[in-house]
Protein backbone atom coordinates (compact mmCIF):
# COMPACT_ATOMS: atom_id res chain seq x y z
CA UNK A 1 0.00 0.00 0.00
CA UNK A 2 1.58 3.79 -0.79
CA UNK A 3 -0.16 6.86 0.04
CA UNK A 4 -0.90 8.58 -3.12
CA UNK A 5 -2.10 12.10 -1.94
CA UNK A 6 -2.59 14.28 1.02
CA UNK A 7 -5.69 16.49 1.12
CA UNK A 8 -4.89 19.54 3.52
CA UNK A 9 -7.83 21.73 5.24
CA UNK A 10 -6.54 24.52 7.77
CA UNK A 11 -9.67 25.18 9.58
CA UNK A 12 -10.34 28.01 12.42
CA UNK A 13 -12.86 26.87 14.19
CA UNK A 14 -14.63 28.82 17.65
CA UNK A 15 -14.56 27.86 21.09
CA UNK A 16 -17.90 27.82 22.57
CA UNK A 17 -19.12 31.20 24.20
CA UNK A 18 -18.06 30.32 27.99
CA UNK A 19 -14.71 29.36 26.54
CA UNK A 20 -14.09 31.95 23.97
CA UNK A 21 -15.32 35.51 25.37
CA UNK A 22 -11.85 34.79 27.52
CA UNK A 23 -9.48 34.27 24.26
CA UNK A 24 -11.15 35.81 21.49
CA UNK A 25 -9.47 35.30 18.61
CA UNK A 26 -7.54 32.46 19.46
CA UNK A 27 -8.84 30.11 16.80
CA UNK A 28 -7.75 32.41 14.34
CA UNK A 29 -4.15 32.75 15.31
CA UNK A 30 -4.13 29.07 16.19
CA UNK A 31 -5.89 26.89 13.26
CA UNK A 32 -5.87 23.47 13.46
CA UNK A 33 -5.05 21.16 10.17
CA UNK A 34 -6.99 18.54 9.29
CA UNK A 35 -5.38 15.97 6.68
CA UNK A 36 -7.12 13.50 4.64
CA UNK A 37 -4.37 10.46 3.54
CA UNK A 38 -5.24 9.14 0.52
CA UNK A 39 -3.99 5.32 -0.68
CA UNK A 40 -3.73 3.18 -3.81
CA UNK A 41 -5.98 0.57 -2.54
CA UNK A 42 -8.80 3.31 -1.81
CA UNK A 43 -8.68 3.71 1.79
CA UNK A 44 -7.69 7.08 3.57
CA UNK A 45 -7.69 8.27 6.36
CA UNK A 46 -7.63 11.31 8.84
CA UNK A 47 -5.73 13.34 10.70
CA UNK A 48 -5.46 16.23 12.79
CA UNK A 49 -2.69 18.56 13.27
CA UNK A 50 -1.91 20.74 16.33
CA UNK A 51 -3.00 24.62 16.75
CA UNK A 52 -1.01 26.76 14.91
CA UNK A 53 0.81 23.55 12.71
CA UNK A 54 -0.32 24.54 8.81
CA UNK A 55 1.44 21.02 8.11
CA UNK A 56 2.26 22.49 4.83
CA UNK A 57 5.06 20.01 4.19
CA UNK A 58 3.48 16.69 4.44
CA UNK A 59 2.76 15.71 0.93
CA UNK A 60 6.29 16.19 -0.03
CA UNK A 61 7.01 14.46 3.33
CA UNK A 62 4.50 10.87 3.22
CA UNK A 63 3.18 10.82 -0.16
CA UNK A 64 5.09 7.16 -1.68
CA UNK A 65 5.25 6.06 1.88
CA UNK A 66 3.27 2.73 2.97
CA UNK A 67 1.40 3.53 5.98
CA UNK A 68 1.44 0.01 7.19
CA UNK A 69 5.07 0.17 7.67
CA UNK A 70 5.47 2.77 10.07
CA UNK A 71 6.43 2.60 13.85
CA UNK A 72 3.05 3.59 14.99
CA UNK A 73 2.67 3.13 18.87
CA UNK A 74 6.11 5.04 18.90
CA UNK A 75 4.71 8.52 16.60
CA UNK A 76 2.36 11.17 17.64
CA UNK A 77 0.53 14.06 15.71
CA UNK A 78 -1.92 13.92 13.07
CA UNK A 79 0.13 11.20 10.29
CA UNK A 80 -0.03 9.09 13.29
CA UNK A 81 -3.90 9.33 13.55
CA UNK A 82 -4.08 9.25 9.64
CA UNK A 83 -2.28 5.78 9.78
CA UNK A 84 -4.00 4.40 12.35
CA UNK A 85 -7.37 4.90 10.59
CA UNK A 86 -5.88 3.75 7.35
CA UNK A 87 -4.29 0.29 8.94
CA UNK A 88 -7.65 -0.09 11.10
CA UNK A 89 -10.11 -0.09 7.68
CA UNK A 90 -7.27 -2.85 6.07
CA UNK A 91 -7.62 -4.72 9.04
CA UNK A 92 -11.09 -4.17 9.96
CA UNK A 93 -10.34 -3.23 13.15
CA UNK A 94 -11.17 -0.42 15.57
CA UNK A 95 -7.84 1.65 16.09
CA UNK A 96 -7.44 0.46 19.81
CA UNK A 97 -7.68 -2.90 18.53
CA UNK A 98 -4.14 -2.02 17.25
CA UNK A 99 -3.22 0.02 20.26
CA UNK A 100 -3.85 -2.82 22.84
CA UNK A 101 -6.21 -4.72 24.51
CA UNK A 102 -9.58 -2.66 24.99
CA UNK A 103 -10.66 -2.12 28.65
CA UNK A 104 -13.29 0.52 28.58
CA UNK A 105 -16.52 0.77 25.86
CA UNK A 106 -16.60 4.32 27.26
CA UNK A 107 -13.89 6.47 28.53
CA UNK A 108 -14.68 9.72 31.37
CA UNK A 109 -14.02 13.33 29.98
CA UNK A 110 -14.30 16.30 31.75
CA UNK A 111 -15.22 19.84 31.43
CA UNK A 112 -12.65 22.41 31.08
CA UNK A 113 -12.19 26.55 31.93
CA UNK A 114 -9.19 28.51 30.78
CA UNK A 115 -8.45 31.23 33.21
CA UNK A 116 -11.16 33.37 34.11
CA UNK A 117 -12.86 35.30 36.88
CA UNK A 118 -14.57 33.46 39.49
CA UNK A 119 -18.21 34.35 38.93
CA UNK A 120 -17.78 32.82 35.20
CA UNK A 121 -15.76 29.95 35.87
CA UNK A 122 -18.92 29.49 38.40
CA UNK A 123 -20.92 30.07 35.19
CA UNK A 124 -19.68 27.41 33.11
CA UNK A 125 -19.27 24.82 36.33
CA UNK A 126 -23.55 24.94 36.44
CA UNK A 127 -23.47 25.01 32.91
CA UNK A 128 -21.19 21.61 32.83
CA UNK A 129 -23.26 19.87 36.06
CA UNK A 130 -26.46 20.94 33.36
CA UNK A 131 -24.47 19.11 30.55
CA UNK A 132 -23.51 15.70 33.23
CA UNK A 133 -20.17 16.36 33.18
CA UNK A 134 -18.94 14.64 36.93
CA UNK A 135 -15.83 16.51 36.73
CA UNK A 136 -14.21 20.03 35.93
CA UNK A 137 -10.77 20.59 35.19
CA UNK A 138 -9.68 24.72 35.51
CA UNK A 139 -6.50 26.94 34.65
CA UNK A 140 -6.16 28.09 38.59
CA UNK A 141 -4.40 31.45 39.60
CA UNK A 142 -3.11 31.55 43.26
CA UNK A 143 -5.03 35.17 43.64
CA UNK A 144 -8.95 33.76 43.35
CA UNK A 145 -9.33 30.19 42.92
CA UNK A 146 -10.37 29.82 46.92
CA UNK A 147 -13.16 31.90 45.80
CA UNK A 148 -13.35 30.47 42.51
CA UNK A 149 -13.47 27.04 44.07
CA UNK A 150 -16.20 28.19 46.53
CA UNK A 151 -18.52 29.72 43.70
CA UNK A 152 -18.23 26.55 41.30
CA UNK A 153 -19.18 24.36 44.23
CA UNK A 154 -22.58 26.54 45.73
CA UNK A 155 -23.36 26.50 41.61
CA UNK A 156 -22.75 22.82 40.41
CA UNK A 157 -23.31 21.10 44.08
CA UNK A 158 -20.63 19.41 46.53
CA UNK A 159 -20.18 16.03 44.49
CA UNK A 160 -19.05 18.16 41.48
CA UNK A 161 -15.43 17.51 41.23
CA UNK A 162 -12.69 19.89 40.34
CA UNK A 163 -9.48 19.15 39.51
CA UNK A 164 -7.12 23.00 40.15
CA UNK A 165 -4.44 23.26 37.45
CA UNK A 166 -1.90 26.12 38.07
CA UNK A 167 0.12 25.45 35.53
CA UNK A 168 3.38 25.62 38.30
CA UNK A 169 1.93 29.12 39.02
CA UNK A 170 0.91 28.86 42.83
CA UNK A 171 4.91 29.09 43.02
CA UNK A 172 6.05 27.06 45.96
CA UNK A 173 5.68 24.65 48.47
CA UNK A 174 4.61 26.86 51.13
CA UNK A 175 1.74 28.80 49.03
CA UNK A 176 0.25 25.40 47.70
CA UNK A 177 -0.03 24.03 51.14
CA UNK A 178 -2.09 27.09 52.50
CA UNK A 179 -4.38 26.70 49.56
CA UNK A 180 -4.69 23.41 49.82
CA UNK A 181 -5.78 23.59 53.30
CA UNK A 182 -8.38 26.33 52.38
CA UNK A 183 -9.62 23.32 49.65
CA UNK A 184 -10.01 20.82 51.52
CA UNK A 185 -13.12 20.55 52.63
CA UNK A 186 -14.63 20.85 48.85
CA UNK A 187 -14.58 18.32 45.88
CA UNK A 188 -11.10 18.97 44.92
CA UNK A 189 -10.11 15.64 42.95
CA UNK A 190 -6.05 16.97 42.15
CA UNK A 191 -4.18 19.73 42.27
CA UNK A 192 -1.99 19.40 38.90
CA UNK A 193 1.60 20.69 38.97
CA UNK A 194 0.86 23.27 41.49
CA UNK A 195 4.51 24.46 41.72
CA UNK A 196 7.91 22.66 40.01
CA UNK A 197 9.00 19.64 41.21
CA UNK A 198 12.74 20.10 39.78
CA UNK A 199 15.77 19.37 40.31
CA UNK A 200 13.69 16.67 42.83
CA UNK A 201 10.75 15.45 43.91
CA UNK A 202 11.03 15.94 48.03
CA UNK A 203 8.95 18.94 48.34
CA UNK A 204 5.81 16.78 46.51
CA UNK A 205 6.53 14.22 48.40
CA UNK A 206 6.56 16.62 51.52
CA UNK A 207 3.18 18.30 50.27
CA UNK A 208 1.48 14.81 50.37
CA UNK A 209 2.38 14.21 54.09
CA UNK A 210 0.81 17.64 54.87
CA UNK A 211 -3.00 17.51 52.84
CA UNK A 212 -5.02 15.43 51.58
CA UNK A 213 -5.62 16.60 48.25
CA UNK A 214 -4.37 14.59 45.62
CA UNK A 215 -1.56 15.43 44.25
CA UNK A 216 -0.65 15.11 39.98
CA UNK A 217 2.36 16.00 37.78
CA UNK A 218 1.66 16.26 34.02
CA UNK A 219 4.59 14.31 32.71
CA UNK A 220 5.57 12.81 29.15
CA UNK A 221 8.90 11.04 30.45
CA UNK A 222 9.08 7.40 31.65
CA UNK A 223 12.22 8.36 33.80
CA UNK A 224 10.34 11.39 35.25
CA UNK A 225 7.11 8.77 36.00
CA UNK A 226 9.74 6.52 37.55
CA UNK A 227 11.54 8.85 39.37
CA UNK A 228 8.10 10.59 40.93
CA UNK A 229 6.96 6.77 42.37
CA UNK A 230 9.98 6.41 43.90
CA UNK A 231 9.99 9.59 45.64
CA UNK A 232 6.27 8.84 46.59
CA UNK A 233 5.50 12.41 45.35
CA UNK A 234 2.31 11.73 43.42
CA UNK A 235 -1.02 10.53 43.52
CA UNK A 236 -2.07 10.31 39.92
CA UNK A 237 -0.37 11.16 37.00
CA UNK A 238 -1.53 13.16 33.29
CA UNK A 239 0.66 11.49 30.95
CA UNK A 240 1.05 12.82 27.25
CA UNK A 241 3.33 11.32 24.54
CA UNK A 242 2.65 8.58 21.67
CA UNK A 243 0.71 5.10 22.78
CA UNK A 244 3.81 3.29 23.76
CA UNK A 245 5.31 6.23 26.01
CA UNK A 246 1.71 6.54 27.71
CA UNK A 247 1.32 2.81 27.68
CA UNK A 248 4.42 2.56 29.89
CA UNK A 249 3.62 5.46 32.12
CA UNK A 250 0.56 4.26 32.98
CA UNK A 251 2.06 0.83 33.25
CA UNK A 252 4.64 1.87 36.09
CA UNK A 253 1.60 4.01 37.80
CA UNK A 254 -0.89 0.85 37.23
CA UNK A 255 2.27 -1.15 39.35
CA UNK A 256 2.06 0.83 42.08
CA UNK A 257 -1.59 1.48 42.49
CA UNK A 258 -2.54 4.98 41.12
CA UNK A 259 -4.52 5.94 38.54
CA UNK A 260 -4.17 8.73 35.45
CA UNK A 261 -5.55 10.56 33.12
CA UNK A 262 -3.99 11.15 29.42
CA UNK A 263 -3.73 14.23 27.13
CA UNK A 264 -2.32 12.98 24.53
CA UNK A 265 -4.59 15.22 22.88
CA UNK A 266 -6.35 18.34 23.94
CA UNK A 267 -8.08 21.81 22.80
CA UNK A 268 -8.89 20.05 19.22
CA UNK A 269 -10.93 19.06 16.95
CA UNK A 270 -13.32 15.28 16.49
CA UNK A 271 -10.56 13.71 14.23
CA UNK A 272 -7.94 14.21 17.45
CA UNK A 273 -11.07 13.50 19.77
CA UNK A 274 -11.76 10.36 18.30
CA UNK A 275 -7.87 9.09 18.32
CA UNK A 276 -7.81 10.58 21.93
CA UNK A 277 -10.59 8.33 22.93
CA UNK A 278 -8.93 5.08 21.51
CA UNK A 279 -5.42 5.65 23.09
CA UNK A 280 -8.00 5.61 26.56
CA UNK A 281 -9.54 2.69 25.57
CA UNK A 282 -6.28 0.70 25.94
CA UNK A 283 -5.16 2.07 29.34
CA UNK A 284 -7.04 0.52 31.94
CA UNK A 285 -5.94 2.48 35.04
CA UNK A 286 -7.07 5.77 32.76
CA UNK A 287 -10.39 6.35 35.45
CA UNK A 288 -10.08 9.98 35.54
CA UNK A 289 -11.73 12.03 32.90
CA UNK A 290 -8.84 12.74 30.29
CA UNK A 291 -8.16 15.78 28.84
CA UNK A 292 -9.51 15.35 24.84
CA UNK A 293 -12.20 18.52 24.56
CA UNK A 294 -13.20 18.55 21.30
CA UNK A 295 -16.31 19.20 22.39
CA UNK A 296 -15.31 22.39 23.45
CA UNK A 297 -15.26 24.46 20.10
CA UNK A 298 -18.84 25.09 18.45
CA UNK A 299 -18.57 22.39 15.91
CA UNK A 300 -16.11 19.54 16.27
CA UNK A 301 -16.18 18.61 11.85
CA UNK A 302 -17.15 15.29 12.41
CA UNK A 303 -20.77 15.68 12.49
CA UNK A 304 -20.88 15.39 16.81
CA UNK A 305 -20.46 11.67 16.45
CA UNK A 306 -18.26 11.58 20.08
CA UNK A 307 -20.54 14.13 21.71
CA UNK A 308 -20.62 13.48 25.53
CA UNK A 309 -22.93 11.99 27.65
CA UNK A 310 -23.08 12.34 31.05
CA UNK A 311 -19.55 12.95 31.28
CA UNK A 312 -18.67 9.75 28.73
CA UNK A 313 -17.12 9.16 25.48
CA UNK A 314 -17.79 6.04 23.50
CA UNK A 315 -15.09 4.50 22.02
CA UNK A 316 -15.81 4.11 18.28
CA UNK A 317 -16.09 0.37 16.84
CA UNK A 318 -16.19 0.97 13.52
CA UNK A 319 -12.73 0.08 11.60
CA UNK A 320 -10.31 2.85 12.12
CA UNK A 321 -10.34 5.81 14.03
CA UNK A 322 -14.56 4.99 13.35
CA UNK A 323 -15.62 8.75 11.98
CA UNK A 324 -15.88 10.63 9.08
CA UNK A 325 -15.21 14.62 8.32
CA UNK A 326 -18.47 16.61 8.27
CA UNK A 327 -16.70 18.03 4.77
CA UNK A 328 -19.93 20.88 4.82
CA UNK A 329 -18.25 22.24 8.31
CA UNK A 330 -15.01 21.88 7.29
CA UNK A 331 -15.70 24.02 4.34
CA UNK A 332 -17.56 26.51 6.68
CA UNK A 333 -14.66 27.05 8.83
CA UNK A 334 -12.09 26.62 6.54
CA UNK A 335 -9.10 29.35 6.14
CA UNK A 336 -6.51 27.25 4.02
Amino acid sequence: MKITRIDRYVTAVPHIPSIEKSRPGHYRDNPITIVEVHTDEGLTGLGEGGRGDLMEGVAEAWVGRDPLAVDLPNMGGAMAMACYDIAGKAYGLPACRLMGARHWSAVPVGWWSPPLEPAEFAAMAEEGAKLGYKTHKLKARPWNIVETVELMTRAAGPDYGIIVDPNFSFGDLATSLRLARQLEEYNIQAFEDPFRYRPGWHQYHHFRRHSTIPLAPHLHDPEQVMSAIRADAADAFNLGGSVESAQVMAGMAGAAGLPVWLQVVGLGLGVSGAYGTHVHAVIPNATIPSDSLHFTRENDLIGGALTPKDGMVEVPTAPGLGVELDKAAVEKYRVG
